[in-house]
């Protein structure tokens, strides 16, 4: 170019230059013509300059995109192209190909005896043990955490089920030992074949993630191939679309309060609110909890649902306190919460914010709860009763060893489980264990809540007994907080009528 144009050209930005004494160097040429006085092109001159640290510096940049720091493996998104890459083979030349979606049982525990640097040395010995039981062709990638996957190419079902059986042995049999400690793990495996019907990468992923899971409901250290018309996997993935919407919510603040009073059976009188909570969907509806608490409880959202109603009950209390009114309520509060490391302290903070006030909440928490968490919600309680809160236990008659733990709990009321209340106009049994619960509760200082009213026969009868307070759809069915306390003398009205005190 330099001599036939006589131009300044870029000559190959490819080239690789080896002395003599076999070092390597990487090189860009470049050539520009050499003119005599009146312009004619007389020779060239070549340039060669060594490129060769910043071509090693962006090889090495592009691998770190690529690969995990920890194992060296493939990371998720280089493991995303590739899966992309070998559907679009499948698609086109229709060749079979399987992805292993591996989760690792047990390796917590190793985490959390021996700490997070026996953690990465034994996801280092794992990687290097797994790699040797693949072909070359097969990617073996980290996806994150105690997560891998294995792209098993060219590949058909019935070779790709006994792979991921034999990594599943192998890893079983595989040993972590650390200091005097000596450690086994398991492995969950999803297995899916990567097929021209599946839409997309996304598709086949969260297909291995449902069977993987599955795998661990089924007991763990097991392989779930990935069926379509499995029930399981349908369920599975219904519920990851609720995780999604619920995170969407939370997101854009979509969740709404809404509150049923607690009415004194004898006096007629509603005592405080449940709090209750809504989910708004994108077209302004509501999603009854039935709908979302499941799948929130399933992935570990509960904790930031419950945190939501805590500062949205507080907000509420603060706008009462400003306008010289005294609303009392009372705020669910899961399992998830309660062991959640830093709840307590969330707690703490927003009834700081409340002062003398506090007095005017009551936590709940269901007996189920409280009885598997034993000595943390008695600690839980406690620490919340310094404020002046009071505390429920709910669905109480649900355990079988109910009264046995009662007398535990530094509870102020019972509230029974519906399941007894429901039918206790017709049911001797269920009016027997009423009583029962009364006479329970009444001896060790608490009062009783009856869930789940729904008819006058049924209020009547608690009264007979000597419940003290009454809750449920015959009462009054839940209602947004705004129509609920904006005029609190209309609840009022209502409960009065309801249960015919007028």
């Amino acid at each position: 170019m330099a001599l036939e144009q006589g131009e300044v050209s870029q000559l190959n930005t490819n080239n690789l230059l080896i002395a003599r004494d076999g070092t390597e160097y990487s090189i860009e040429e470049s050539g520009a013509p050499i003119r005599a006085q009146d312009g004619k092109v007389l020779g060239a001159v070549v340039v060669f300059r060594n490129v060769t640290s910043s071509r090693n510096l962006t090889r090495k940049i592009q691998h770190q995109a690529a690969h995990d720091s920890l194992t060296g493996l493939v990371n998720r998104a280089e493991f995303e192209r590739l899966l992309q890459h070998a559907l679009d083979r499948a698609t086109q030349h229709k060749r079979q190909c399987a992805l292993l979606y591996c989760d690792l049982d047990q390796f917590k525990v190793v985490n959390d005896t021996c700490g997070h640097a026996a953690g990465d040395q034994l996801l280092q010995k794992l990687t290097a043990f797994l790699r040797d039981r693949l072909r070359k062709a097969d990617v073996l990638a980290r996806l994150g955490g105690d997560e891998f996957g294995v792209l098993l190419v060219h590949c058909p079902m019935d070779r790709a089920i006994k792979v991921a059986e034999n990594l599943r042995g192998a890893i079983r049999e595989f040993r972590f030992a650390w200091g005097d400690k000596s450690f086994q793990v398991g492995v969950s495996v999803g297995l899916v074949p990567v097929t021209q019907e599946q839409s997309g990468v996304a598709e086949i992923l969260s297909a291995a993630d449902m069977a993987c899971y599955a795998a661990k409901e089924e007991g763990r250290n097991r392989v779930h191939v990935y069926q379509l018309d499995d029930e399981n996997m349908h369920r599975r993935r219904d519920e990851m679309s609720m995780v999604s919407a619920v995170r969407r919510a939370l997101a854009e603040d979509r969740f709404d309060l809404f509150a049923q009073p607690i009415v004194s059976i004898p006096d007629k009188k509603v005592m405080h609110h449940e709090l209750l909570i809504r989910m708004r969907d994108q077209d302004g509806g509501y999603l009854s909890p039935g709908a979302f608490l499941p799948a929130a409880e399933r992935y570990q959202l509960m904790s930031d649902i419950d945190r939501c109603v805590i500062r949205k009950a507080i907000k509420l209390l603060q706008d009462s306190q400003k306008v010289g009114g005294e609303l009392h309520v009372s705020i669910n509060l899961s399992g998830q919460s309660i062991g959640e490391e830093g709840f307590l302290s969330y707690v703490t903070e927003k009834l700081d914010l409340l002062g003398d006030c506090a007095t005017q909440v009551c936590f709940e928490v269901t007996e189920t709860v409280a009885v598997n968490n034993l000595s943390l919600a008695v600690s839980f309680i406690e620490t919340i009763k310094r404020y002046g809160c009071k505390f429920s236990l709910d669905d109480f008659g649900a355990g079988v060893s109910s009264f046995g733990y009662l007398k535990n709990l530094p509870v102020d009321f019972v509230k029974i489980d519906g399941v007894f209340i429901r039918a206790i106009d017709n049911s001797e049994v269920d009016e027997a264990m009423v009583k029962a619960i009364s006479q329970v509760a009444r001896v060790m200082g608490m009062q009783t809540i009856a869930e789940f009213v729904e008819n006058r026969e049924g209020f009547d009868r608690l009264e007979k007994i000597g419940i003290d307070y009454a809750q449920g759809y015959w009462i009054e069915k839940p209602r947004p907080i705004a129509d609920v306390f904006q005029n609190p003398q209309d609840t009022e009205r209502r409960a009065l009528r309801l249960v015919g005190s007028e």
